[in-house]
């Protein structure tokens, strides 16, 4: 899931079923970095960015 070793595994108290819903419920950072690229391929640029009228 490209997390540390322990990144969920690690926190004391902890049990296995809220690790599991922990994971099952997370955007893993690939994940988010396609999606954060699709969602900027397809916006305008920011009004700062634009040339003046």
């Amino acid at each position: 899931m490209a997390l540390d070793d322990g990144h969920v595994t690690a926190v004391p108290g902890l049990s296995r079923t809220a690790q599991l819903k922990a994971l099952g419920n997370g955007v893993v950072p690939p994940q988010a970095v396609a999606a954060l690229r699709l969602l900027l391929s397809r916006s305008e640029p920011p009004v700062w960015g634009r040339a003046a009228a």
